[in-house]
């Protein structure tokens, strides 16, 4: 990742300088809780994926950085209403800001980033990428509720959670890459490739997160263990379980899930470890990361273009 973010560290600067400029507000809680937020850092892989995808089709430009920042808004918007909404207390390893704050100074705030996303977005001029991202808001919100619709039910099917993780999560990397394209005059087909690569991508990396629920090493996640079972979400590792696990591991999930409750968090590890959930989940990462990476093919060799490859491979490696 450190090669990769070298490749545009310039122009993510400026990202970063913008955002910092956008996040001026005369209600000093607003900036407050903004810039905590946005300065516990995270990966910032929606932003670096604008500026890929703008760079594997020629020039960086003054709109992809604005593009990028919109983007990283988004997401950080959307954090703010998803810590509110699980209840969490620990994002990126420090309180969250509804823990800090309050419910309703981090929704609020969440609200602001939204709306100084598409005021930015008006700047940009450009009618398909507004459309592109009204769509995906409007997306991501309904994923965010079917989501909570799904919490504490066991009989939670898989293509309900590909649905749930698709519009949550991978809607808005597939925003990134398309918009990118938009922005540069791209080919409709070409547009298309780079949706379906970052709708893939987005799908893999969350699939790579459903494995760190159990594998990882909060220190570097930043987060506890067994958050997700303690939210009541039926995981993947989870529903695979409940269908290919034993009578005694079935309903050992079933229980944890119906009652969101973690305490039995080390059994339910190593029955998913043990009936092959968790390698089900890392081919299903690979799956959709070689998916990603067959969009990439019809594209000129660049070393944008072997980054974006690249974090094929990333994405579900990662260890945080």
């Amino acid at each position: 990742m450190q090669q990769i973010r070298a490749l545009v560290s310039g122009e993510f600067a400026a990202v970063n300088q913008l955002i910092i400029e956008q996040l001026h507000s005369k209600i000093p809680l607003v900036e407050n809780i903004g810039h905590y937020i946005v300065d516990a850092g995270g990966k910032r892989l929606r932003p670096l994926l604008v500026l890929l995808a703008a760079g594997c089709l020629g020039e960086i430009r003054r709109d992809d950085i604005a593009l990028a920042a919109i983007i990283e808004f988004i997401h950080t918007a959307t954090l703010l209403h998803d810590d509110v909404v699980d209840i969490s207390s620990l994002r990126r390893g420090r309180p969250t800001a509804n823990a800090k704050w309050g419910n309703a100074p981090s929704v609020l705030v969440g609200d602001f980033l939204y709306s100084r996303a598409f005021q930015l977005l008006v700047h940009l001029g450009n009618m398909p990428l507004m459309q592109l991202l009204a769509d995906t808001t409007n997306t991501i919100a309904e994923g965010e509720v079917l989501q909570l619709t799904k919490a504490g039910d066991p009989e939670t099917t898989e293509d309900a959670y590909f649905t749930v993780i698709e519009s949550k999560t991978a809607v808005l990397f597939a925003a990134a890459t398309k918009g990118a394209a938009l922005l540069h005059g791209a080919a409709a087909s070409d547009a298309d490739k780079l949706y379906r690569y970052g709708l893939n991508l987005g799908t893999a990396f969350q699939l790579a997160d459903d494995l760190l629920d159990y594998l990882g090493d909060p220190q570097k996640m930043g987060k506890n263990i067994g958050d997700d079972l303690s939210e009541g979400k039926p995981t993947l590792p989870l529903i695979f379980t409940i269908k290919s696990g034993t009578a005694a591991e079935r309903q050992l999930v079933i229980d944890a899930i119906a009652q969101r409750d973690p305490a039995e968090i080390d059994a339910i590890t190593a029955a998913v470890t043990r009936c092959g959930a968790l390698d089900y989940t890392r081919k299903q990462a690979e799956r959709y990361a070689n998916l990603a990476l067959a969009e990439l093919s019809a594209f000129k060799d660049s070393d944008c273009h072997k980054a974006l490859t690249d974090l094929c491979q990333i994405a579900v490696q990662r260890d945080r």
